[in-house]
Parts: structure tokens; C-alpha cells; sequence
């Protein structure tokens, strides 16, 4: 007879390869403002056809369509399998290693985690969603099963859950306003002057400098940023200035005692011969992540998944640097170093703490 444990493991990981099929929903339409309700049915990205499910299998269907579409042939990105066991594999080894109550609250954490991580790493963002409204779960979760928190309170339960989520926020936030302190600014001085243009498009703009093409949005976290910049000539509002120094934010620029809001030009242009860029070592959404990760786990989980992660950047960073690829760990956000520090926690963080006690701390 099949025992009753294989069963459940067995249930546990397709479980997680069906959430991580809809979690690939989440993945390619949150970033994009779409709804992840409407369509219902998942399409191709690149026809927009309308996916039946018996085309849709979590693993099944990816493998035995060779990662194409069905009805145009067009490649499907081997993220979407990926995802699926990943989070297959996430949830059977939360069966396996947790107490069955708490199953459900880290199987939540745990989906919350690789939509974060795949979001991040290819649009450099944490939506809100996963952000402010996984802390608002964690903060539930912990008053309905507070042994999330090792207590049996669910009053208690909740508070710690608090703690954790204003542990974490605040904590990595004054480490990003420490970091703005010491490295807030980029000077970058060009080879040979430059022309560049600035181009609203609805909310945002371009900004093309050379050959080099940006968001107008991706230089600026918060405010009171500022950009600075050197320009033999430049004309804002059909009115040419010659040796000015303009200082931008996001929505205003000024020279001198004249300013313009942004949302009322449609283009500047000029050239530059040196620009100063302001910059993040992290982004807030990182520490809007960070109070999720607390409000799941507690101020323990935080102070070990700050290190944890750090820890790991730091590692890679130094393997890029020593193969010559250095490049490769700057396009890597933090949110997943945070996402691996924090299942670091979940699965071996409690006992790898309580080791480094009682090794620091020997019984004499």
C-alpha cells in the first residue's frame, strides 16, 4: 500500500507547480498593469492566444509542447517551467521539513517569495502587492496560526508579526538612507561633449544621451533627487541657454532663478559635458519586501536574512569580479538575495543560529 506520507508529498508538490502556473500569470502581467483575473485562461505572449487547459498542465504541457505555443510555434520561455517546479519543489520541502499547521502560512510566503524574485530580476521592482499586501497576510496569518511565531496567542501572534514587519521596514531603510548618504551621487564626466534629448511620453520621458537611451523615471527613487548636469547649450520651451547648469528632478527642472514643470514640456534638447546622477544602493521596494519577510517570519527572520543576503551578494559580487564578469552581479537586484536569505531562515535559520550560540557560547 502507497503510504499515506508519499501521498501528501506527492499532493503537496503538484500543489506548488499549480500555484507556481498561476504565479507565471502573476510574473508577466503585474509589472504590465494587467489584470491577473482578466483573461482568465493564460495566452501567448507573443500571439495572445487563449491557452485550453488541457494545453495548460503545470510541467506536463511546457515539456510535451517542447516550450512552444501551440498555434503560432513561438518559443515559451523555459522561466515558465522553471517556475513551476521551483515552486513544486518549494512547497514539497515545506511539507517535508515544517509542522503541517504551518503548511499553508509558508506555502503563501513562499509563493510571495518567487513572484518577487522573478518580477525583480527582470524589471528591477517589488510591486505593492506583493510588498504591503503580503505584510498585511503575514500580519493575519500570524493572528489566525501564531505559531508562525512560536506563541499560542493569536493576539501575541499578531504582535510579533508587527515587530517583524516594522523591524524590517525600518531596518533596511536606514540602511538605504545610510547608503544615499555615502553614495548617493554618480558623477560622470564625458569623454567629448554630447548631445542629449528629453522626450515626455504620457507619465514618463526618454533620455537619450549618445547612444545611451534611459527611462526618465529609473534615475529617480524618491523627491528631494536631483540630477545635475554641465550643458554648453540647451533649450527647454523654444528658449536656448548657453553654459547652464540645469538640475532636474523628476517632475521640475530649474536654472538659475527660472523653473518648468516637466509635465508641461513635450521635449529638451541641448549638449553635455558632464552629468551627476543620483543613486540607490536598494531600492524601497526592497524595504517595503523586508516587512513582508517579518511580518511572516519575525525580527529574528530579519536580522538573519539582512546578513544572509548581504552576506551572498558580497560573495558573488567577488566571484564576478574574479572571472572578469563584473557587470553580471551588477544585474542582479537585491530582492532576490532577500528572497534567499529569508528561505535560508525558514529551512535551516533557527538551528544554524542556535549553533553559532552554543559554539560562541560553550557550557563551560
Amino acid at each position: 500500500m502507497v503510504s499515506y506520507d508519499l501521498v501528501f508529498a506527492a499532493f503537496a508538490f503538484v500543489l506548488g507547480a499549480c500555484i507556481g502556473s498561476f504565479l507565471n500569470v502573476c510574473i508577466y502581467r503585474m509589472p504590465r498593469d494587467l489584470s491577473v483575473n482578466e483573461p482568465r485562461r493564460s495566452f501567448c505572449p507573443s500571439c495572445k492566444y487563449q491557452i485550453p487547459w488541457y494545453r495548460n498542465l503545470p510541467l506536463i504541457s511546457w515539456l510535451s509542447l517542447r516550450g512552444k505555443c501551440a498555434n503560432c510555434g513561438a518559443g515559451i520561455a523555459f522561466r515558465y517551467f522553471g517556475v513551476e517546479l521551483l515552486t513544486g519543489l518549494l512547497f514539497l520541502a515545506v511539507w517535508l521539513t515544517q509542522s503541517w499547521i504551518l503548511a499553508l502560512p509558508l506555502w503563501i510566503f513562499v509563493a510571495l517569495l518567487v513572484v518577487a524574485t522573478f518580477i525583480d530580476f527582470e524589471h528591477f521592482i517589488i510591486p505593492d502587492e506583493i510588498t504591503w499586501g503580503g505584510a498585511a497576510a503575514g500580519v493575519v496569518l500570524s493572528l489566525s496560526i501564531p505559531l508562525l511565531h512560536g506563541v499560542r496567542s493569536p493576539l501575541e501572534g499578531a504582535m510579533w508579526s508587527l515587530v517583524g514587519g516594522a523591524g524590517g521596514y525600518l531596518l533596511l531603510w536606514g540602511v538605504v538612507e545610510a547608503g544615499k548618504l555615502a553614495f548617493g551621487k554618480k558623477r560622470v564626466v564625458l569623454e567629448k561633449t554630447e548631445t542629449f534629448t528629453w522626450t515626455r511620453r504620457e507619465d514618463d520621458a526618454d533620455f537619450i544621451c549618445g547612444e545611451e537611451k534611459q527611462l526618465w523615471s529609473d534615475f529617480f527613487a524618491r523627491e528631494s533627487d536631483r540630477l545635475l548636469m554641465k550643458c554648453p547649450e540647451i533649450t527647454i520651451a523654444g528658449e536656448r541657454f548657453e553654459n547652464a547648469e540645469p538640475g532636474f528632478h523628476y517632475n521640475r527642472v530649474r536654472i538659475g532663478e527660472r523653473e518648468w514643470p516637466l509635465d508641461k514640456l513635450d521635449e529638451i534638447r541641448g549638449t553635455v559635458t558632464e552629468i551627476v546622477i543620483p543613486r540607490e544602493a536598494m531600492g524601497f521596494g526592497d524595504v517595503k519586501f523586508m516587512a513582508c519577510i517579518g511580518a511572516f517570519l519575525g525580527w529574528k527572520a530579519v536580522l538573519f536574512t539582512l546578513v544572509a543576503a548581504s552576506t551572498i551578494g558580497a560573495v558573488i559580487g567577488l566571484f564576478t569580479i574574479a572571472i572578469g564578469r563584473r557587470e553580471w552581479s551588477a544585474k542582479i537586484p537585491f530582492g532576490p538575495y532577500l528572497s534567499l536569505g529569508a528561505l535560508l531562515w525558514v529551512f535551516y535559520g533557527p538551528r544554524a543560529v542556535a549553533w553559532y550560540w552554543s559554539y560562541t557560547h560553550p557550557v563551560l
